[in-house]
Parts: C-alpha cells; structure tokens; sequence
C-alpha cells in the first residue's frame, strides 16, 4: 500500500476519534518509547487486553532498548505527526521508524522457532535498494544478484534472533526497508534504524508476538498524538 494511501487513512482514523484499523482490533502491544526523537536509548514495555474494547494492561514493566544512531524519524503514513524541525524517516538516515506497525515473522540462525519463524542462513541478505523490485524483502543474495545493494544478514551475531517490523515501504518514497527488532551489541550502541534489545528479551519478543502483536514506536511526549489509542507510560 502506498504510503500516501496509509497516511491517509490514519489521520482520517485520528479524526474521527478512533484509532488506527491496525490497532482496533489488537489484543497486545509492544511498545517502544524514548525521551527526544534523537535519543538512541529508550525503554520497551508490553501491554494486553483480553478484547479491542477493554484498557490496556501493563504485562511487562519497562526495560531499556537502543533504537537508530540517530534516534527516531516519523516514519511512512505517518509524517502528518511531525511537529515542525521533526525528522522524517527516509532511507539510510540511521533513524528508527516512529509509528505503529504490526509484528511480523520471527527469524533466526536455528533451523526451526515460533510459528512463521524464517531461518536466517550464510546467504541471507534484507534489500535496502531502492531501485530493486525486492526492496525491503529479505532474500537470499543469488535470488537478488550481485549488483543489488543489500544488507547482510547471514552470518551477522545481531539477527542471530530477531522479529520483522512490518513497515510499509516502497522504492519511490525511499521511507525506510529492513526495519527489525534484533539482538542489541550493547545498552551504549545504538542501530541503523531497528529497535535493538538483549536476546533473552528479543526471545521473550518473539514468544509474546506468537498470537499476533503490534509496535508502536514515538517519543514518550508525542504519545497522546495518537489520541486516546496508546496506554499512558506506567510501570
């Protein structure tokens, strides 16, 4: 979907008071906040509800996460968020995406994991090419070619478990590709643009997003630009 066509739908979400279609219906929350949009350390919490309708409930108290290198850039459909000299996400900007997203497929080096789980292997790569059709998919380096600009996966310690962000990217905008959570090199080190955490909590990720989960990403002081969708930070 065209990011113009999401943007669009969430403000029109926004305006009329209710949330955005991908969190309506959701049922647990990862939610990941930092204090400024260029802070590279921020915290991670859980939430559930038993139904959409019912208040979100704290299931894991804040833990501490490293986002981009440069912190946070509001990222595809939802631009319209940003207040003035805010970043706007965009390719190769070391810029975590801020917005909510879904959880998508768990991934690692093992040969098998949680349902959907996608095996990362020695050719593994994630295209973060504009020009190629297969941008922000991940692939292995063979199937894209040579002369594609990828990021490799296979054989890199950081993907040795991990979970896909699905965030809605397209070549022509250049918003963003091969947005993960993943395995952190250290509380001080920050990312080129995923949400990056200690393995056993990206394990622990990976087992919560298991019945379906969305990621919502944004500064602490920009939540209640979602209205009334998000939970208050509370521990």
């Amino acid at each position: 979907m065209p990011d113009s066509l999401v943007l669009s739908l969430v403000l029109a979400a926004m305006t009329s008071s209710a949330c955005p279609p991908i969190l309506q219906n959701a049922a647990r929350l990862i939610l990941v906040t930092a204090p400024t949009m260029d802070a590279v350390a921020g915290e991670v919490r859980l939430f559930e509800r038993d139904k959409p309708q019912l208040p979100w409930r704290l299931a894991h108290a804040a833990e501490p996460t490293v986002l981009g290198l440069k912190g946070m850039g509001w990222g595809g459909g939802f631009a319209g968020l940003a207040r003035s000299g805010e970043p706007i996400k965009s390719e190769g900007d070391d810029r975590t995406p801020a917005g909510i997203f879904s959880a998508g497929r768990p991934f690692g080096f093992e040969s098998s994991g949680p349902p959907g789980y996608l095996q990362i292997r020695p050719d593994t790569v994630c295209v973060d090419d504009p020009s190629s059709p297969a941008y922000s998919t991940i692939a292995s380096r063979a199937a894209v070619g040579g002369k594609t600009h990828v990021e490799q996966m296979g054989g890199f310690s950081l993907y040795r478990r991990g979970l896909v962000v699905d965030y809605p990217s397209d070549g022509l905008s250049k918003s963003g590709s091969c947005i993960f959570i993943h395995v952190w090199r250290s509380r001080l080190k920050g990312t080129a643009g995923c949400i990056a955490l200690p393995e056993p909590r990206v394990a622990a990720l990976q087992r919560f997003a298991e019945a379906g989960a969305v990621i919502a990403v944004a500064p602490a002081a920009a939540l209640d630009r979602f209205g009334d969708c998000l939970p208050p930070l509370r521990d």
